[in-house]
Formats: structure tokens, C-alpha cells, sequence
């Protein structure tokens, strides 16, 4: 297993400047890889401005990092991870097992195996669940704030509910027994009385919630939801053009893993994925998140989407717990089993899909392949634009001054048949190197 370098043992002196600069690598910035230097702090853990230092300061950096012309990315962002390495973020230990103080070791576990795949943040995903396990698990994903430790690995952004307000029509793998309907007379209680009132009060721990819009009560709460700062993702639904249309226009601002677990296109009725052709006079068009796994969507209906609208795709995981484990047959919850081949994860009962257990940077590689995106494009879909998505532009998924020093030193391997692979050989987290391929703990 993946796991931070043992660098991190040791702290930062403290007459230490912390100022580092890379040289001789491609930046990303915007729609090119741009020669530059860039200059870090992991004193502060922030881009820094180099021009300014070098000139107006005239200070020399504490450490020059000599990339050999590879790719430096801001550090990717996964917005649905269900689990990996082994834990579940929807199943609470038993007390036998160890409970609360057991689950919040399995999160800092993925945390800090996590970060060695390149991803420095993401939203941690409980799928449908009985109230019990949102109002026991949301304490420990909410936004990671002003905890600014590299040692922890990767970031939680907050945490993101896939359910249960879902169409039962629609489930996937969500168990329809424990779905439910926001209700009509006053679906925000509803809301609270599934994730917990305090939960649902800025600042939140939630940072999306995926939900069906035309359930009974679904609309009227997509407002209350996001003055709490909350962001709101259709998904798992069985709406119509039209009923998808009025949750964009109540504040909808996603769509949960396109194309599945949906009402598919038709000619007469696009369903939801026809917001992507919407005209941004009409409405303003979602972001979506995609699984480029190869199992989930067919390659060109992922370029399809991206032709729709390249500014709102963002590229997901949708991964489980058994991600980074042996092929084999294992536990679910609710009673289910899952069988893991590969990457193809499926329901023992009935065969459905289970997720996936792929690594985000292979869904950037599989994009880049599939679609003939440049790189800075592939790139975004993993960085600047689940960060836009997120209201976190200027902070993460990207190389401008201040923003934090989240980085992936990227390599690119090309096979004889002309296909691209993404290599992650360097992580960095707020400006302290926590990873380096062939120095895995």
C-alpha cells in the first residue's frame, strides 16, 4: 500500500525559510504547460511570487527542486470517493470493533495512503444510509480548515451525501430500504432529521449532496440547502428535461456521475444530460462528474459530454473501499456482497456495477486517450474545475500566488500503440514533499 515518505517525520526547522523554487519543469496554467519556474513556502504552505522574491526581496531560495522538464500539477481533487484501502466511509465500526474512535483511524488511514496517488483533496462519499450513520460519520469529514498538516495526508473538502433521497427506480447499488422522500410540508426537516440539524447549519460538514429533484419536497429544500452553503448534485433520478431544467433554476449546481444511474437520452426528452445543450441564457449549465474507468461509460459517450460543455466536467473516482485491495468477494453494506476484477467492481446478486476502484490519475490518463484533449485540459478536469465547482477558486486546483502548495510532479509514459499514461512521481502538501515514487514506506 501507497503511503506517505518518512519525511514527514521530520519537522521543518525553525530557522528554516521554507522558500523553495522548481525549475525546469511544465507548469499548468490555463490552457498550456508553460516553462516556468515556480516558487512555494512551507513555512506557510502557499505559492509564492518569485519575481517579487527574487527581485524585490532579493532572497535566494532555501531549496531549488531540478524537475527534469516533467509536468508540475496543482494536486487533483477527487469530489466522490466512496472509500479505499480497505475502509468505508458509510459503515460505522460496531463497539466490539472499536466505534467512533475506530472509524476516525480509517479515515486518517485513507488520508494518508490517498495523497500517494495524487490526490491532495476530495469530498469523502456516504452513499444511502440510515440516519444514524450520517449523524455518527459527518463529524469526521467536514472540511479539514485550519488543520494545515501535511503529515495527514490528503484533505477532506467536505463531505459528500450520495443519497438518500434518491429515485428508488434508480437506486444502482444504493439499498432501497433505507432511501426516503424529503416530503412535502416541510422537506428541510425531513432533511434534518436524516443528516442531523447541526449538520445542516453553516459551516457544515456537508460540502454536496446528490438527490432525485422530482421526489415530493426536493425542490423546495434545494434552496435551504444551499444558503447553508451547501452545493446540490442531481443524481440517482428519474427526472425529465424539464424537472431537471427547475432544479438547475432552484440551485443545483451538478450532476452525479452522468449517464448512470439516470433516465438515458431520448430523442423526444433529453432527460438530464440535456442541461449540457441547454443555452446559458437559459439556465446556467451544471458541472457533471464522469467516470472515465472504462466500465461505467463507453469512451465516446464521454467525449460527447465533453464537447457539451468542457468547462463543467469534472472527472471522479466513484471509487469504494476496495480500491488499492486483492481481486476477490467482499462485504458490503446492508448485507451485500461485492466482487471485485480488476477494476470492475460488481453486486454479487445481481451483477449491477459497484462503483470502481480506479485511481484518479488513470481516469486523466483514459480522458486524455479517449477524447483527444490536450493535457492542460485532461488536467483540469481534476483540479481547476472541481475547485470552481466547489467556490474554491484561487485556493486549490491551481498555480496562482496564494494559492495553497498542493502539487503532483507528473511524468508521461507513451506505449507503442501511441496511448498516454499519466506517472505520479512526486506529491507535494502545503508546500512539504509527502510523497516519492520508489520511497513508499
Amino acid at each position: 500500500m501507497p503511503s506517505i515518505v518518512p519525511i514527514l517525520d521530520s519537522p521543518i526547522r525553525e530557522d528554516s525559510s521554507g522558500v523553495i523554487k522548481f525549475t525546469n519543469c511544465l507548469l499548468v496554467k490555463t490552457n498550456a504547460l508553460v516553462p516556468q519556474d515556480l516558487w512555494i513556502s512551507s513555512a506557510t504552505g502557499k505559492i509564492l511570487n518569485g519575481q517579487e522574491i527574487l527581485y524585490s526581496y532579493r532572497a535566494a531560495p532555501e531549496q531549488i527542486v531540478d524537475l527534469g522538464g516533467r509536468i508540475l500539477s496543482p494536486g487533483l481533487i477527487d469530489t466522490q470517493l466512496n472509500g479505499a484501502y480497505g475502509f468505508d466511509f458509510s459503515v460505522i465500526p460496531s463497539d466490539r470493533e472499536g466505534g467512533a474512535s475506530a472509524y476516525a483511524k480509517g479515515v486518517s488511514r485513507v488520508n494518508r495512503s490517498l495523497v500517494a496517488t495524487g490526490v491532495t483533496s476530495y469530498l469523502p462519499t456516504l452513499t444511502s444510509q440510515l440516519p444514524s450513520v450520517y449523524q455518527t460519520a459527518l463529524p469526521f469529514l467536514g472540511p479539514s480548515g485550519t488543520t494545515r498538516d501535511a503529515t495527514l495526508g490528503s484533505e477532506s473538502l467536505g463531505a459528500h451525501c450520495e443519497g438518500p433521497f434518491l429515485s428508488p427506480t434508480k437506486n444502482g447499488i444504493h439499498n432501497t430500504s433505507v432511501l426516503r422522500t424529503p416530503g412535502v410540508d416541510n422537506s428541510i426537516t425531513s432533511l434534518e432529521s436524516c443528516y442531523g440539524a447541526s449538520n445542516l447549519t453553516s459551516p457544515s460538514p456537508i460540502s454536496l449532496i446528490t438527490l432525485a429533484p422530482e421526489l415530493p419536497g426536493a425542490l423546495s429544500s434545494i434552496p435551504s440547502l444551499t444558503s447553508a452553503g451547501i452545493r446540490v448534485s442531481i443524481g440517482h433520478s428519474e427526472a425529465t428535461y424539464e424537472e431537471a431544467k427547475s432544479a438547475i433554476k432552484a440551485g443545483c449546481s451538478m450532476i452525479t456521475h452522468l449517464f448512470n444511474a439516470m433516465r438515458p437520452l431520448h430523442h423526444r426528452n433529453p432527460g438530464i444530460f440535456g442541461l449540457l445543450g441547454t443555452p446559458s441564457t437559459s439556465i446556467t449549465k451544471p458541472y457533471f462528474g464522469i467516470i472515465a474507468d472504462g466500465i461505467h461509460l463507453h469512451p465516446t459517450s464521454i467525449k460527447i459530454a465533453w464537447n457539451a460543455h468542457p468547462d463543467g466536467l469534472v472527472l471522479v473516482t466513484d471509487a469504494m473501499r476496495l480500491a488499492g485491495m486483492p481481486d476477490g468477494t467482499y462485504e458490503w453494506t446492508n448485507g451485500s456482497k461485492i466482487i471485485k476484477q480488476g477494476p470492475l467492481l460488481t453486486l454479487e446478486e445481481n451483477g449491477k456495477i459497484a462503483g470502481s476502484s480506479i485511481q484518479l490519475v488513470d481516469c486523466v490518463s483514459n480522458f486524455l486517450n479517449w477524447t483527444g484533449s490536450t493535457v492542460p485540459e485532461a488536467l483540469r478536469a481534476v483540479t481547476e474545475t472541481p475547485a470552481r465547482m466547489l467556490g474554491l477558486e484561487g485556493v486549490k486546483g491551481c498555480l496562482d500566488e496564494g494559492a495553497d502548495a498542493d502539487l503532483c510532479v507528473l511524468d508521461m509514459k507513451e506505449n507503442a500503440e501511441g496511448e498516454k499514461r499519466f506517472v505520479v512521481d512526486e506529491v507535494w502538501k502545503f508546500g512539504v514533499k509527502v510523497f516519492e515514487r520508489g520511497l513508499e514506506a
